[in-house]
C-alpha cells in the first residue's frame, strides 16, 4: 500500500467527527491525516480560499514532489440535495482532490488555477463496480453505504484510496462554472486579525498600491478610507491598510500592523468589504 498523505477539509469540525474521519483515513491509507476544521459564518469562502491555497503551496519547489491527497466536505447551502450534493474528483497536476460539486468551492480553481471539468460520481454506481470488480463488500454493505446521510465518513475516503490506487472508478465529466458575485468578501480571518479578501488585490476597484479605498466599518456602519500599499512591512505601525497577502495569487488582505484589521473594523469571515464594478 503506498503511504500518500491526506489533507481533508470539513465543516463537520466537533472532536467526534474529526475523530472517526481521521481513524477511517489513517486505516484506509496507513498515515496519520491533517483534518482542518472549517466552522465559522461562511464555511465555503474559508474553503475555497484555503482549497486554493493549498494547492498552490505544491508549487515552486525546485524539483519533483510526491502526490498529495485532498479532501473536501463543503456542501452548498442550497438544500436543494435530498441526500446531499454529489462527490466529485479531478486532478491537480498529480495531486488528486475529492470535493463536494460546490461551485462556490471550485471557483477559485476555475479563475487562478485554469480547472474547466471534474468528475461526478454516483455513490451506488461506483460501489456496485466496485463489488464487482476489487472490494470486498458484501451487498448489504453496500446498501448501508448507499444510504448513509455521512458519506463522507463511510464514501470518500473508500473514493480516494480506489482513485489513489488507479482502480476504474465510473463518473461522469461536469463542466465547472467560473464565479458570478462580484462582492468582495472576507474569506479567511487568520489569528493576527487580518482580513483576507477573496480577490487579487489587482483587481480591487482602484487599488493601484499607492491610493486608498473606502472600506465599510461595521462597527459603527460607516465607510473608512483605507490606504493601499505594496507589502504588510510598507504599512505604518499601527495604521490600517490594503496590501498583497500571502493568499492565493496575490490576493489582498485588509491590515493593521500591530493590531487586528478584524477587531477595528468589526468583519468577521464572510462579510462584505466593498462592491466591485461589473
Amino acid at each position: 500500500m503506498t503511504h500518500l498523505p491526506v489533507v481533508a477539509l470539513t465543516d463537520c469540525a466537533d472532536p467526534n467527527a474529526l475523530a472517526r474521519q481521521s481513524a477511517r483515513i489513517a486505516t484506509l491509507f496507513g498515515a496519520t491525516p491533517t483534518v482542518l476544521p472549517l466552522g465559522g459564518p461562511d464555511p465555503e469562502g474559508a474553503a475555497a480560499l484555503t482549497l486554493l491555497d493549498l494547492l498552490r503551496s505544491t508549487d515552486l519547489t525546485g524539483g519533483p514532489t510526491q502526490p498529495v491527497v485532498v479532501l473536501v466536505n463543503i456542501a452548498p447551502r442550497d438544500g436543494h440535495w435530498p441526500n446531499g450534493v454529489p462527490f466529485c474528483y479531478f486532478r491537480h497536476g498529480q495531486h488528486l482532490v475529492i470535493s463536494t460539486v460546490n461551485h462556490r468551492v471550485l471557483a477559485p480553481l476555475v479563475t487562478y488555477l485554469g480547472l474547466e471539468e471534474v468528475q461526478v460520481t454516483d455513490v451506488r454506481e461506483v460501489l456496485e463496480a466496485a463489488a464487482a470488480g476489487w472490494a470486498e463488500l458484501a451487498d448489504a454493505e453496500v446498501e448501508e453505504i448507499v444510504r448513509t446521510q455521512f458519506r463522507s465518513l463511510w464514501y470518500v475516503p473508500l473514493l480516494a484510496r480506489w482513485l489513489a490506487d488507479g482502480r476504474s472508478v465510473p463518473a461522469r465529466p461536469l463542466t465547472v462554472r467560473p464565479p458570478v458575485e462580484q462582492e468582495v468578501r472576507v474569506a479567511v480571518v487568520d489569528n493576527f486579525g487580518n482580513c483576507k479578501l477573496d480577490r487579487p488585490a489587482v483587481e480591487l476597484p482602484g487599488y493601484d498600491g499607492a491610493g486608498s479605498l473606502s472600506v465599510h466599518n461595521r462597527r459603527d456602519g460607516r465607510s473608512v478610507p483605507v490606504r493601499c500599499y505594496d507589502r504588510l512591512p510598507d504599512v505604518p505601525l499601527g495604521e490600517p491598510g490594503i496590501t498583497i497577502g500571502s493568499s492565493g495569487i496575490g490576493f489582498a488582505e485588509l491590515v493593521v500592523r500591530g493590531g487586528s484589521a478584524a477587531e477595528l473594523f468589526g468583519l468577521r469571515q464572510g462579510d462584505q468589504v466593498f462592491r466591485l464594478t461589473s
